[in-house]
């Protein structure tokens, strides 16, 4: 394990509706905060996590060395906390993409979400048009301490290396509650009147493998061999 303290900040205003409805208050918890923080730690190594929404979703398969230009409130904090903690002398940020994992309150992760939906007969309309790289919460974590293990330092996309849509991750786990009788339909981002949705904001995991010595899970074989189709 590693000698040297590190201070893991992985807290946020994340609820997109949340940030758009008040940016304030989303600068004040993502951003001022984190750069308190980055001070207070300036004796140790600060990690913090980041979005893969920093990006416009335009191409896709982001590298760290691309600009990013978000695209909503949520992002646009991230990128200027980011900047502030790129001043630390021992920082690693980490981008990371939607997390599988369950919560106390069971309804903090998307996959609680979901399944909320579903048990309270709620049929899901999901993005075939969108994607992301989502991992396993446990995997995030694992990949982090890791990284720590080794002394990285900079940005490093820390995410899965299956690039899935909307559509496509809901079946995943529709696949998983069968007693729920899942209830989904496809749908465009095209057709979507809201804030503006990145179309494909997935990422490349390449450094991340090479500094762990090891590749990022596929999503899909990953919820195989965890939690199967029961």
């Amino acid at each position: 394990m590693f000698a040297k303290p590190a201070v893991i900040h992985c807290a946020a205003l994340s609820r997109s509706p949340v940030c758009e409805a008040d940016p304030a208050l989303a600068r004040l918890q993502n951003v001022e905060v984190t750069g308190h923080l980055a001070e207070l730690a300036a004796d140790g190594r600060f990690v913090f996590f980041s979005t893969d929404l920093v990006f416009d979703g335009l191409r896709g398969n982001y590298r760290e060395s691309d600009p990013p230009n978000p695209r909503l409130v949520y992002a646009e904090t991230k990128v200027v906390a980011e900047q502030l903690v790129a001043l630390h002398p021992r920082h690693l940020i980490v981008r990371t993409s939607l997390n599988y994992g369950f919560s106390d309150t069971g309804n903090r992760s998307f996959n609680e979400e979901i399944v909320q939906a579903w048990r309270a007969g709620r049929t899901l309309r999901l993005f075939t048009d969108e994607f992301r790289c989502p991992i396993a919460a446990p995997e995030t974590a694992r990949a982090v301490l890791d990284l720590l293990e080794r002394d990285a330092t900079g940005c490093v996309h820390v995410a899965g290396t299956e690039r899935l849509s909307r559509w496509e991750i809901g079946r995943l786990i529709a696949a998983r509650h069968p007693a729920l009788s899942p209830r989904l339909e496809p749908s465009s981002v095209r057709d979507y009147s809201g804030p503006p949705r990145p179309p494909d904001v997935s990422l490349d995991c390449s450094r991340a493998a090479a500094l762990l010595g090891r590749p990022l899970p596929r999503f899909s074989a990953w919820l195989d061999h965890n939690e199967p189709v029961r």
